[in-house]
C-alpha cells in the first residue's frame, strides 16, 4: 500500500502552522544576554525542517527489507549483507518487516546522503551492540508506519569490535538523527542508552516507550522534539544534550508532546539551554521528594544524593560514589561544608535543569523530584505554563537572575520555594509551601538555613541581589521566612499573602536593604521575634503590628477602615504574633482597625510605615516603646 507524499506534506504544514508557528521556517533564534554570548554568537536553531515533518514515503521505490529470525532479505540495491548485519549505503527509503533475533542494521554513506529507514511492523535485537548504527550519513530518518508497533533493543554487554567500542545506545547514530511518524517504537537500552545521536536528536512525532539501564534520549549537540508521546524510565537522564565545546549546541528544546518520566537523574537536562513552549511532563526524579535533602525533623538525610549514576545506570559495584554525589557524611558534624560535598557539576535528580538558560513558555509539569525541581545554573524564564511540584530541595532555584510573568505554579513541598541571585515577579499564580524561606534571593541573611545541608547552592557575591514583586499573586506558607532578600525587597502591585514562620529566629519579611512597598496587596504574618515592615522608602501606606499574645491557625486577620469597610482579610494556616499589611488607598491621617481572632486595635496612620503592638512603637492605641 502506498503512502503519499503529498498527504505526508500536508500534515507537516498542519505541524507546521498549529504546533510551531514561528519555529518551522529554518530560521533561528537567538537568545539574547549574557547566557548566549559566545565566539558563536549565542544562536540556537530551534527549527524543524519539512523533511523532520514529513512521515510520507513511496512504497513502489522504496528498498524492501525482510527480517525473519536470523536473516535478511532485501528486494532492491543499496545494501550489503554480512551474516545478520546489514549495511546500507546509498540514498533512499528502506522500509524494514519482520524480527531480526540477533542482528544489526548499519548505517555507512555518503556524508552527504539522507537516508530514511521506515519501520513496519519491525523488530530487531542485536546482542552484543546497538541495534542501529548510524557510521556516517548526512542524517538519518526513522519514520514509524502508521499503525505499526516496533521495536528495537541491545545486549547487556557489547562485543570487540571496533565499530562498537565507543558505541553505547541501542540506537547510536555518528549523524543527525530524527525520529517521525504515527506508529509505535519501543526501545530498550540493556547496555547504557537507549537513542544516543552525536550530532542533534530530532523527534517529530510517534509513540516511544523507552527503557535504558542509563540515559533515555540523549543527543549530543541538541535535543528538539515537536511531537510525541514519551513514557521513559531512565537509570540516570531522561533527556539529555551536553556539548561543551560550543555554546550555540548542548540544547534541548521541547514544542510539544506528552512525557511520562522516571528518572534515577534528571528528567529534561540540557549543557546551555533549556526551552519549553508547550506540552505534558510528569517526572519522578532520584526517588522524588520523598528523598529530599533533609528530613522530616529537619536535619540531614545523609543518603541523599546517592542516586543511580553508574556505567551501567546503576550504582558503581564498588561503591564509589565518585561517579555522581559523595555521601554526605562529607559534611562534618559541625554542619559546615566538607571540600568533598558535591558540586552543581555533580550528578543531580533535577527535574528541570539548564546551564545557562531555563525558559518555560508553556505547558504543564507534574514534578516530583528529589532534587530542585526546576533548575538553571544561569538565568530562569517562567512567562507560561502550570506547575505541580513536590521538590525534596528546591522549588525554583536560578544562579542569576530568576523572572515569573505568568503561569500557574503550585509548590506543595520544597526546602526553599523560589530562590535566586534576583527574583522578578510580575505575573502568575503562585502557591508554594517551604520548609525553610518561600522567596529566598542570593542565599539569604537569615540563620534558619542548615548549614552544610546537601543541595544547598552557593551565590557568587554580588551587589544585585533583590526581590520585586509587581503583580501576580502570591500565597507563601513558609517554615523560614516567608520573604527573605540578601539586598532589597520592593512591591510594587500583585497580590501577597504570606503564613511565615512561628519560631523566633525567622521573619515573614527579611531583608537586608531597602524594603518599600508602592502598590499592591500584601498581609504577612508570623512570629514577632524577628518581624520586619516596610521602611519609609514606601509610597504606599503599610502597618506593622505585634500581638500581645500569640494567635492560633485559622483566626482571621481583618484591616477595616473608619467607616467598617473590610479593605484587607487573611486566615493563616498557622500560629501567628505579627501582622504586616498594606492595601492601595490607605492614606496618611486615617485611623484602620486590625482584628485578629479575640484581639482588636484602632490604628492611626501617623506616616507612611507605622508599627506598634506588644513592645513596639506609638501611632496607635496600646502602643509601647518602639523597635523596628
Amino acid at each position: 500500500m502506498k503512502q503519499k507524499r503529498a498527504a505526508a506534506l500536508l500534515l507537516a504544514a498542519a505541524l507546521a502552522a498549529g504546533l510551531l508557528s514561528g519555529c518551522v521556517d529554518g530560521t533561528k533564534e537567538s537568545i539574547s544576554g549574557d547566557t548566549a554570548s559566545s565566539a558563536s554568537e549565542g544562536t540556537f536553531d530551534l527549527s524543524f525542517s519539512a523533511r523532520d515533518l514529513d512521515v510520507g514515503y513511496d512504497e513502489s521505490t522504496a528498498v524492501k527489507i525482510t527480517l525473519s529470525g536470523d536473516s535478511v532479505t532485501v528486494d532492491g540495491g543499496g545494501t550489503s549483507l554480512d551474516g545478520s548485519v546489514l549495511t546500507i549505503s546509498a540514498e533512499g527509503t528502506y522500509i524494514l518487516t519482520g524480527e531480526l533475533t540477533d542482528g544489526q542494521i548499519v548505517v555507512n554513506a555518503a556524508d552527504t546522503a539522507k537516508i530514511q529507514l521506515v519501520l513496519d511492523q519491525a523488530a530487531v535485537h542485536n546482542s552484543s551492540g546497538p541495534a542501529i548504527l548510524v557510521k556516517e550519513v548526512d542524517k538519518v530518518f526513522i519514520t514509524l508506519a502508521q499503525g505499526s508497533e516496533n521495536s528495537l533493543s541491545d545486549g547487556a554487554e557489547y562485543g570487540t569490535d571496533p565499530d562498537v567500542t565507543n558505541a553505547d545506545a541501542a540506537v547510536f547514530s555518528k549523524a543527525d538523527l530524527c525520529l517521525n511518524g504515527t506508529g509505535s517504537l519501543t526501545v530498550t537500552g540493556n547496555y547504557k542508552h537507549a537513542v544516543c545521536s552525536k550530532d542533534d536528536l530530532i523527534v517529530t512525532g510517534g509513540s516511544y516507550t523507552i527503557s535504558a539501564v542509563s540515559g533515555g534520549l540523549y543527543g549530543k549537540d541538541c535535543v528538539k522534539i515537536a511531537d510525541g508521546s514519551f513514557v521513559i524510565d531512565a537509570g540516570t537522564d531522561a533527556v539529555k544534550s551536553d556539548n561543551t565545546e560550543d555554546a550555540s549546541r548542548g540544547f534541548v528544546y521541547l514544542a510539544d508532546g506528552n512525557f511520562d518520566i522516571t528518572a534515577g537523574n534528571d528528567a529534561l537536562q540540557a549543557e546551555t539551554l533549556l526551552r519549553v513552549d508547550g506540552g505534558a511532563v510528569t517526572a519522578v526524579t532520584g526517588g522524588g521528594s520523598e528523598n529530599a535533602s533533609t528530613t522530616a525533623s529537619g536535619g540531614v538525610n545523609e543518603s541523599w544524593g546517592q542516586w543511580d549514576t553508574g556505567p551501567q545506570g546503576g550504582n558503581p559495584p564498588d561503591g564509589n560514589m565518585s561517579h555522581g554525589m559523595q555521601p554526605m557524611s562529607a559534611v562534618s558534624e559541625a554542619g559546615t561544608a566538607d571540600s568533598s560535598v558535591p558540586t552543581e557539576d555533580s550528578a543531580s535528580a533535577k527535574g528541570l535543569k539548564a546551564g545557562t538558560a531555563l525558559i518555560v513558555n508553556g505547558g504543564s509539569f507534574t514534578l516530583d523530584t528529589s532534587d530542585d525541581a526546576v533548575h538553571s545554573n544561569g538565568t530562569l524564564t517562567i512567562a507560561g505554563g502550570t506547575f505541580k511540584i513536590s521538590s525534596g530541595d528546591d522549588g525554583l532555584h536560578a544562579d542569576a537572575a530568576l523572572a515569573i510573568s505568568d503561569g500557574i505554579i503550585k509548590l506543595d513541598k520544597s526546602y526553599e520555594g523560589i530562590e535566586g541571585l534576583s527574583i522578578d515577579i510580575t505575573g502568575g499564580d503562585i502557591t508554594l509551601t517551604a520548609s525553610d524561606d518561600g522567596l529566598n534571593a542570593a542565599g539569604g541573611n537569615d540563620a534558619s538555613a542548615l548549614s552544610g545541608r546537601p543541595g544547598q547552592n552557593s551565590f557568587a557575591e554580588s551587589g544585585d541581589s533583590y526581590i520585586r514583586i509587581a503583580g501576580g499573586t502570591v500565597v507563601i506558607d513558609a517554615s523560614g521566612d516567608g520573604i527573605d532578600s540578601n539586598g532589597s525587597l520592593s512591591v510594587e502591585g500583585g497580590a501577597v499573602y504570606i503564613s511565615g514562620p512561628t519560631n523566633s529566629g525567622n521573619g515573614a519579611l527579611d531583608y537586608a536593604g531597602t524594603a518599600g512597598i508602592s502598590g499592591g496587596t500584601l498581609i504577612a504574618v508570623g512570629s514577632a521575634g524577628m518581624a520586619s515592615g516596610f521602611d519609609d522608602s514606601s509610597t504606599q501606606c503599610s502597618i506593622l503590628y505585634q500581638f500581645s499574645t500569640a494567635l492560633s491557625a485559622g483566626d482571621t486577620v481583618t484591616l477595616t477602615d473608619a467607616d467598617g469597610k473590610v479593605l484587607a482579610e487573611y486566615t493563616p494556616a498557622k500560629q501567628y504574633q505579627s501582622v504586616v499589611v498594606s492595601v492601595p488607598g490607605m492614606a496618611q491621617g486615617q485611623t484602620y482597625t486590625l482584628s485578629a481572632g479575640g484581639q482588636t486595635v484602632e490604628i492611626t496612620q501617623s506616616a507612611v510605615s507605622v508599627t506598634g503592638g506588644s513592645g513596639q512603637a506609638g501611632g496607635m492605641t496600646g502602643g509601647g516603646p518602639g523597635r523596628r
